[in-house]
């Protein structure tokens, strides 16, 4: 079955206004020819997409379904247009994604003193994409943090980090140099899923105002210091291994280049910081005066 693209954006239009005579107006073609359009695509689809009443438009479970697809679906349709569009320009462009807290600036550079006509951008990763940029072809390679699904995908290891617990400055443990995670039992804590949140911003904010703690990389830590809030090393905490991934499907030219070099480039960063990491070295903020 092939996906009517423009029939699609229809759909979303009825979906979105929940009527018919709006969504019309809103694509500027008459409604007697987007009723007709909307019929034919559920035709095509074999599925009802709308239950319709004299007052309301509304999705049936196949149709939040589908509009729960589309952004993954514009994207992938996008990217490839770009791509293509890229290719008749004759242009080369590599997207590398990061996980937050994750550098790869010096991968960059060290690619680009071998590939200076290799166009570079960057597209840093919101904590829960992890590896969809990679599906969706929003981004060739990513420098990531387990855990994440690495089926269809080519991982390297690149090293470990080790997670530290973020407290608001007056928590009683903030006077503590370094923590077990015995001293943490018991407490609310964002990241093990009592709160959701949609942004690490919006995480420290909630910590910062005592709504819980929360283990971060160390990398984040570095990376987000404030004075309301302070890091203690978990002496106990297991690492979190980061690696590099590139679709199996697509790992040549540019990007097999790239992995090979910032494999050698991350690895010796990663080496380094990890030899700079001793027990209690991840208090970034001091602990707060007892006396």
């Amino acid at each position: 079955m092939d996906l009517d693209l423009r029939k699609l954006r229809y759909f979303v239009a009825v979906a979105e206004h929940r009527h018919f005579g709006r969504a019309a107006q809103a694509l500027f073609i008459a409604q007697p020819v987007l009723s007709r359009q909307i019929r034919a695509f559920e035709q095509e689809l074999g599925c009802q997409l709308f239950t319709r009443s004299t007052r309301s438009v509304e999705l049936t479970p196949a149709g939040k379904q589908l509009y729960d697809e589309v952004p993954r679906i514009t994207t992938v349709v996008d990217v490839a247009l770009r791509r293509v569009h890229e290719a008749q320009r004759g242009e080369q462009r590599l997207v590398v994604a990061f996980s937050p807290g994750l550098h790869v600036s010096h991968a960059i550079r060290a690619f680009t003193v071998s590939h200076p006509k290799v166009e570079i951008d960057v597209f840093p990763l919101r904590w829960w994409e992890r590896d969809a940029p990679l599906r969706d072809g929003r981004a060739h390679v990513a420098y990531l943090r387990r855990p994440f699904d690495d089926s269809g995908l080519r991982t390297v290891p690149i090293g470990h980090e080790t997670k530290v617990a973020c407290l608001p400055v007056t928590h009683p443990l903030a006077s503590c140099h370094a923590l077990t995670s015995a001293d943490l039992d018991g407490e609310p804590t964002l990241d093990r899923g009592t709160r959701r949140t949609s942004s690490l911003e919006e995480k420290f904010e909630l910590i910062a105002s005592g709504q819980g703690i929360a283990l971060v990389p160390v990398s984040i830590a570095g990376s987000y210091s404030r004075p309301d809030l302070v890091y203690r090393t978990v002496t106990d905490a297991l690492p979190i291994e980061t690696c590099l991934a590139v679709p199996e499907s697509s790992c040549a030219g540019p990007v097999a280049d790239f992995l090979d070099i910032a494999t050698a480039t991350l690895r010796q960063n990663s080496g380094d910081s990890e030899r700079a990491e001793k027990p209690g070295a991840a208090s970034l903020a001091p602990a707060p005066s007892t006396g």
